[in-house]
């Protein structure tokens, strides 16, 4: 055999060291806050280049969000993925995982023949770990979560996963989908020729087309009734702030240890407390 066909899973997240602000229906307000290529998608990325490297073959992203969220796809390349598909569509918008899960099952079949696929653990902006799983069952494969390790012999994925207590080694034919942790081998930096590559195809945009497609839920053959809000039966009740980082600091020094402790507590008022109890 050649080579393998790759897939792996990336998402557009909010970055989490930008302030998002909060929409009327409790949702994040994602047009307000930086851009970032989710933290755990980053060792799935790591996980499907390896497999490339190692004993070859092509790798695809597949990520789904706004127009935006080609910006991840785009950095993909630069690492060094040969192709990338985005699934965007206003009809997928408040979708859950569910509806995500289903979306993404019609676009990996859209894409073509896999023979492993890799997703993140999680997402941050859901932390549910659910769309991998829901993604193999749609698709009738086996699963490997949790995974920190991996080799691949005889058309077999030989696997260490993550479990209470320990590890498991685990055995599975291909195709199979395989859910990363963060434990794996951390992304690699990207290539100066990569780089330079997809800076130029920047620039050129339909060149980049060839690359990276775009695509909507007519084109997939999805189910706009199960997709996004309508495809959807769990919402977000309820969003809330908990408020900014950070406070005011005292310091106390200078004194012997007994002076700056009935500093603090009077500072503090702990000793009002403590009267009141």
């Amino acid at each position: 055999m050649s080579g393998y066909n790759i897939f792996v899973l990336v998402k557009q997240v909010p970055d989490q060291g930008s302030k998002a602000g909060i929409n009327p229906d409790g949702t994040i307000d994602r047009a307000k806050a930086k851009r970032m290529l989710n933290p755990f998608d980053r060792y799935a990325l790591q996980a499907a280049l390896h497999t490339k490297n190692a004993y070859g073959g092509t790798v695809t992203a597949i990520s789904m969000g706004p127009p935006p969220a080609v910006e991840i796809l785009m950095e993909a390349l630069e690492h060094g993925v040969d192709r990338g598909f985005l699934l965007s569509d206003r009809r997928l918008a408040a979708s859950d995982t569910l509806a995500t899960a289903y979306a993404l099952y019609k676009t990996v079949l859209h894409a073509g023949k896999f023979d492993i696929i890799f997703c993140g653990l999680q997402t941050t902006d859901g932390d549910t770990a659910q769309v991998g799983p829901q993604l193999a069952e749609r698709l009738g494969l086996p699963q490997i979560t949790y995974c920190e390790d991996f080799a691949i012999e005889n058309g077999k994925v030989h696997a260490r996963r993550i479990i209470e207590g320990g590890i498991q080694k685990v055995i599975t034919e291909m195709p199979v989908l395989v859910t990363v942790a963060n434990s794996y081998h951390p992304l690699e930096y990207k290539s100066f020729r990569g780089a330079w590559r997809v800076q130029q195809l920047a620039r050129r945009q339909e060149e980049l087309k060839q690359y990276i497609q775009t695509i909507d839920l007519d084109l997939i053959g999805a189910d706009p009734e199960r997709c996004g809000l309508k495809g959807s039966p769990t919402i977000v009740a309820a969003t809330e702030k908990v408020g900014e980082i950070g406070g005011s600091c005292t310091m106390h020094e200078g004194h012997s240890p007994d002076e700056m402790v009935g500093e603090i507590i009077k500072s503090t008022g702990i000793r009002e407390y403590l009267v009141a109890k």
